[in-house]
């Protein structure tokens, strides 16, 4: 599948990538399955939509039950964020080796041990009594969406090849998209529901049940051809044929980087940032960046396997999807977030009207999603991309111009603003897809479904991190601080920073798609 101009002798593709970029096949390649039957394909569209779409209703309902499982397992106010943030941090920094590793392993088998292992974290944190406990489960549920993210869009790409299942694919990449927005949104109204009726444990065993009854659908409906045959040499692959040091390099980059984000949006940050430990991690975070891409040349070089190879960057519609997809997930989580406490800490509503008021988020996520499913083909995503992402930033204005201490009543803003909140993202997401599925070579399917989700939850990070950062400070700064007032002064003020990143991101999406008329599918 390929972005494409209207003039077919100037069709816009991905770059080709050097051969020696590329690396070598890490699974005996096998034949293609004949089409699925309709049944087996919803039962797949089902299940990877689930399967990577529980990962953000936990992230959800965590948001609104943070302060009920703070009281509960005495958590300070200084580690409140961690529940939450760890899971962040370790999906953020452990995306592409696990996408990598996916497709040495199989995207199948990714998929299924990251299902199996998102179950029993779900499960443990349901059980903590402690909150290091509750964090390293976190962590561990943040290890399994690293699986099941890239596993989940390399298995939607090999079941439905784009030259002879090109609609079933835009499904399901669509449906993905919506899992991920949806299922945030869901877990913000269900987390209020069950926080406030039969206690927030329950929320994580609910979700451990749902998800052992996912997984069992997926072992049922993935083909086990989707993986060939593993065989001993592909353990040796794992070693010799995955750029581990390149791996290494910008998942400590991240991990640095997240730290910093967390001690800079601490109640001590102004003396924490002086200190000589974080100021040297922070020269260190920034200077892994460069590293990298120098190592990746060096690699390429060398004709050796590379991890993102530089030569992908110079091409503009994917570079341009990249940049794009971080602000508009950072904006997405961070004025839900915003919003969330806002109704609670200043309007004074129960934990229960808050996340009924996120309500129309997923349902106008799935709505879009079916939209996005069905007239995918005929989009134009020059016009779409930056129109969608528009709509979005339509969302923090209506909350900054029109939230005040008294209101305003929820069908006169509140209700608008969560409505468009994740238009923007659940489009972004099919389309971002398409464009790093088509960088990427075949055999690194997983890899490019990582390299997407990196960013995405890179962006989550960044976006909530800096918007609590302009909060906390806005705040501090008010006449009054600590007052309902001074809080709703730092909300506003965060959500224009949002509202600017996503007028930023039109601007990034049109500049990029500009030469990209529609989305077709290329039959060899």
């Amino acid at each position: 599948m390929i972005f494409a101009e209207s003039s077919e002798e100037h069709s816009i593709s991905a770059p080709q990538p050097d051969p020696r970029d590329t690396p070598s096949p890490m699974v005996m390649e096998v034949e293609p399955d004949a089409p699925a039957s309709l049944r087996r394909t919803i039962a797949i569209n089902a299940s990877l939509t689930c399967i990577t779409g529980i990962g953000n209703l936990l992230s959800g309902l965590l948001t609104v039950c943070v302060p009920v499982i703070s009281k509960d397992l005495h958590i300070p106010p200084d580690l409140q964020l961690w529940p939450a943030s760890a899971f962040a941090l370790a999906c953020g920094c452990l995306l592409l080796p696990c996408g990598a590793v996916a497709d040495v392993l199989g995207c199948r088998r990714s998929c299924l041990l990251g299902g199996l292992l998102q179950t029993v974290s779900a499960l443990g944190a349901g059980l903590a009594a402690t909150s290091t406990q509750l964090i390293a489960l976190r962590v561990t549920g943040g290890l399994a969406a690293s699986f099941c993210l890239p596993g989940a869009i390399g298995s939607a790409g090999h079941v439905f090849p784009a030259s002879s299942s090109p609609r079933r694919r835009s499904i399901a990449f669509a449906a993905m998209g919506g899992g991920q927005a949806i299922g945030f949104g869901l877990g913000l109204v269900l987390g209020g529901v069950i926080s406030d009726t039969v206690g927030w444990r329950w929320g994580f065993y609910a979700t451990a049940i749902l998800n052992a009854g996912v997984l069992a659908l997926a072992v049922w409906a993935l083909p086990p051809t989707i993986d060939g045959i593993l065989e001993k040499a592909s353990f040796s692959r794992l070693v010799h044929d995955i750029d581990w040091v390149g791996a290494l390099l910008i998942s400590a980059c991240l991990a640095l980087l997240s730290y910093e984000l967390a001690v800079a949006t601490g109640s001590n940050a102004n003396q924490s940032m002086r200190e000589p430990l974080n100021i040297a991690l922070l020269c260190i975070a920034i200077a892994l960046l460069p590293a990298f891409a120098l190592w990746m040349r060096h690699q390429s070089r060398m004709s050796r396997p590379t991890l993102i190879p530089n030569a992908l960057w110079t091409n503009l519609p994917f570079t341009s999807m990249c940049i794009t997809v971080f602000l508009v997930w950072g904006t997405l989580n961070a004025s839900e977030q915003l919003a969330a406490l806002y109704f609670e800490d200043v309007l004074g509503k129960s934990t229960l009207t808050a996340s009924l008021y996120f309500l129309p988020a997923p349902i106008c996520g799935l709505l879009m999603n079916v939209a996005i499913g069905a007239f995918l083909p005929r989009m134009r995503p020059s016009i779409a991309v930056p129109v969608a992402c528009f709509v979005s930033g339509i969302a923090p204005l209506l909350l900054a111009t029109l939230c005040r201490l008294d209101g305003p009543n929820y069908w006169r803003g509140p209700f608008q603003a969560m409505a468009l909140n994740p238009l923007g993202a659940d489009l972004m997401y099919t389309i971002a897809i398409l464009v790093m599925t088509a960088a990427f070579p075949p055999q690194t399917q997983a890899l490019a479904g990582g390299v997407f989700n990196m960013l995405s939850q890179v962006g989550k990070s960044v976006g909530i991190a800096t918007s609590a950062l302009i909060a906390r400070q806005i705040t501090a700064q008010a006449g009054k601080p600590g007052t309902t007032e001074s809080l709703l002064l730092g909300y506003k003020a965060a959500w224009w920073y949002n509202c600017s990143l996503g007028f930023i991101s039109v601007a990034v999406s049109f500049w990029g798609l500009r030469s990209v008329q529609k989305v077709e599918v290329k039959k060899d």
